[in-house]
């Protein structure tokens, strides 16, 4: 998705330093986002990605929290574990008198910080506590300011105008920070306080406190982001925190619950939930899991059906959301500006100044070539996974539609396969999952030229097209369905001639526009397994290249082998490895019974996430070969949380229990399930088979898997293949 700032024709995201140079602390909610240091503060360091972001613009760029003019010492900060709040416990450094002696020895000050994100504001509590044996007057000050950056300008992009950044101001002690953009639109940041400050200004706040020995005090701050005529309503510290807590638990009651014999592995489910959760958009009937933060915090087409693809399984209303949200966006006319077209499904679509301007193409943008089958895939494993007709039924003309765009605009040449080429300058060069612009080249390191065909995309349009003939089946169209089947069969037979090389025994990465085959070694391949458009021999063989040094790097599979002549593993992807490309192949893998391969890939991604921060997956990290001792490389611009990291955790397990839920015959299916040996029992609560629910409890053994039925509401029936 590194689409961001264009250098000579080519999406790029700047870095002159890395996120790795600092830990950060990530909150979000809705259409906010923020990004702290460690202390709770707001700095410009690193790539300068810390602020409180609303609506695509950052309302606040610095903040920062001083006592007597010092800024604390960091004893440990967190996000808790539901990602509601951010904790952090700081104590005062030494504190001299004007002569040079110690007036406050360090320690004597705790200073307990919390924040969290609710309807546009960002909450914070300040307590303050005097662990002295004297009584003890201090100050501390908050100073802030605000550039109104639209997150483009954020990531490097340069604008020759930009519109009025008006004069700061106080109001009924009030902050009020405001900006006019070039859009016209007015964009306001509140900062207000209680108890009231004892001196306010227009950057910054004072508070004055007298505390006993043993004694605390308490403040709560309020920032609040404005967009044009919006008003924020008026929640104290404790009823925010309240409806944000019970909006999470909301979300998240209605997922399958796993627990473990590992309290490792579970921490790592709870935290890759919670990120998921967290990341979920849920406003005005919209369900819909963004992106990635800080980048990438909207919707995106491909990124939010394959989220959906790896959770349907745990919690199938995610997948509802985003097949009505993408219908609803669903391109209707040629727009060249765009890269649109009848029937495309949308690729991102973006808020801020710089989208309404049009200053980039992303407001709404179609320039994505696997976004289209990717969500008739999705519509069909959907309705296998839940029986909702009529839901699938009211967006069966969106289907249809995507169909026709498959056959029409996507096959540009009539050649049987889908292939893309930018139609606007402004659009990207490459338009599938790996989208930087040198993801694409032949076996001397050229790059290809397009238009590009894919092997994965090809795979994606067989699975879609059986996905479909199954709904078209249960719509009662026949004849649809016949077709469709037909169409998947022979495309089948067409792709298996034209994409497989005995010489790199796998599946070539894409034919360029003179359907010359790209002949180097990448992950791409093991999506066609994902699709189940391998034959089984081919799917047996490319196992072995997936799963070989050059392309394992025993945390994961590289997007591109070690072998290649474009491989760098710091590369965004030729050779680093992602999360969510992994869990993919992991499914493909047991969908052709190599349940013990795809174990391999659980047990190195399980591995990376112990030695992370907060366990949590990123969006990708570096290639670099599996070191004893040490953890994996970061990548410099990697977002953390990522939806489709954080979500590949559930497929990653669902491959391996070799577990499939189907609420059109009211079944929960394992078929030749295998589990590593440091998951030795895996127990599931609260499973959903359309209107049953059950509890199951996995158990390994020797070669195998025990089953055990603890709790069954409903009809629904387990069935298990040794």
């Amino acid at each position: 998705m590194e689409e961001i700032i264009k250098v000579e024709e080519r999406y790029y995201i700047l870095a002159t330093s890395s996120l790795a140079d600092t830990r950060t602390r990530v909150l979000k909610n809705v259409e906010t986002f923020a990004v702290f240091d460690r202390f709770g503060d707001i700095q410009t360091v690193g790539l300068g990605e810390q602020g409180i972001y609303h609506n695509g613009t950052r309302h606040l760029s610095r903040s920062a929290l001083r006592l007597q003019g010092l800024r604390l010492l960091l004893l440990s900060s967190t996000i808790k574990e539901d990602n509601a709040l951010f904790t952090a416990d700081l104590t005062n450094p030494d504190i001299f008198d004007s002569e040079g002696r110690v007036l406050v020895p360090r320690g004597t000050l705790h200073i307990f910080r919390s924040k969290f994100l609710w309807k546009g504001a960002c909450y914070e509590a300040i307590r303050l506590r005097n662990f002295g044996l004297q009584p003890l007057d201090t100050q501390f000050t908050l100073r802030f300011d605000a550039d109104f950056a639209d997150i483009f300008e954020v990531r490097g992009m340069e604008r020759p105008r930009r519109g009025a950044r008006l004069e700061d101001r106080v109001e009924n002690g009030t902050i009020v920070l405001s900006y006019e953009g070039l859009d016209g639109v007015l964009r306001r940041t509140r900062v207000s306080a209680s108890p009231a400050p004892s001196e306010i200004w227009s950057s910054g706040m004072q508070f004055s406190t007298h505390l006993d020995a043993q004694r605390e005090a308490e403040f709560f701050i309020t920032i609040s982001c404005e967009t044009g005529q919006e008003q924020k309503p008026g929640y104290t510290y404790q009823t925010a925190l309240m409806e944000a807590t019970d909006a999470l638990n909301a979300l998240r009651s209605q997922d399958c619950q796993i627990y473990s014999a590992n309290e490792q592995f579970n921490g790592w489910l709870n935290r890759s939930a919670s990120d998921l959760h967290m990341m979920v958009t849920v406003s005005d009937n919209m369900v819909y899991p963004y992106a990635g933060v800080p980048w990438f915090s909207t919707v995106f087409g491909r990124d939010g059906i394959i989220t959906a693809l790896e959770y349907l399984w745990v919690n199938p209303l995610i997948a509802r959301g985003v097949l009505l949200h993408l219908a609803e966006t669903q391109a209707t006319e040629v727009n060249r500006a765009q890269d649109a077209e009848p029937g495309k499904i949308l690729h991102e679509q973006r808020g801020g100044e710089m989208a309404a301007l049009g200053e980039h193409p992303f407001r709404r943008y179609y320039g994505s070539v696997d976004s289209t089958p990717l969500f008739v895939m999705l519509a069909g494993a959907y309705y296998e996974r839940t029986a909702d007709f009529e839901f699938i039924r009211s967006i069966w003309p969106n289907i249809l539609r995507a169909l026709e765009w498959i056959d029409k605009y996507g096959d540009s040449d009539g050649d049987g396969f889908v292939e893309y080429c930018r139609h606007t300058q402004k659009g990207l060069i490459q338009q599938g999952w790996k989208d930087s612009y040198d993801s694409v080249s032949h076996a001397n390191g050229t790059l290809a030229e397009p238009p590009i065909a894919l092997c994965e995309v090809q795979a994606y349009v067989y699975a879609a097209k059986r996905a479909a003939a199954n709904l078209a089946a249960a719509l009662g169209d026949a004849d649809t369905a016949d077709r469709l089947i037909q169409e998947a069969f022979e495309l089948q037979e067409r792709f298996e001639q034209a994409f497989w090389s005995d010489e790199l025994s796998t599946y070539v990465l894409a034919l360029d526009g003179d359907k010359r085959p790209c002949n180097v070694r990448s992950s791409n391949a093991g999506h066609c397994l994902f699709a189940g458009i391998a034959s089984r021999d081919h799917a047996e063989i490319a196992a072995e290249v997936l799963l070989s040094s050059e392309m394992f790097s025993g945390w994961g599979i590289r997007t591109l082998s070690a072998s290649e002549v474009r491989y760098n593993p710091m590369s965004y992807h030729n050779g680093s490895v992602w999360p969510h490309d992994n869990a993919l192949i992991a499914f493909g893998l047991a969908r052709y019974g190599m349940l013990s391969k795809a174990a391999k890939i659980l047990s190195g991604l399980f591995d990376a996430a112990l030695f992370l921060d907060q366990h949590r997956l990123p969006e990708l990290f570096c290639g670099f070969g599996r070191r004893v001792g040490e953890g994996p490389t970061l990548y410099p611009v990697a977002c953390s949380p990522q939806a489709w990291a954080a979500a590949s955790p559930f497929l990653l397990l669902q491959a391996c229990l070799g577990l499939n839920v189907s609420a059109l015959d009211k079944t929960v299916r394992f078929h030749h399930g295998f589990l590593p040996e440091f998951v030795p029992e895996v127990v599931l609560r609260n499973l959903s088979v359309g209107g049953a629910k059950v509890d199951i409890e996995i158990r390994r053994h020797a070669g195998s898997l025990s089953i055990n039925v603890l709790k069954k509401q409903g009809k629904v029936e387990i069935l298990v293949a040794h």
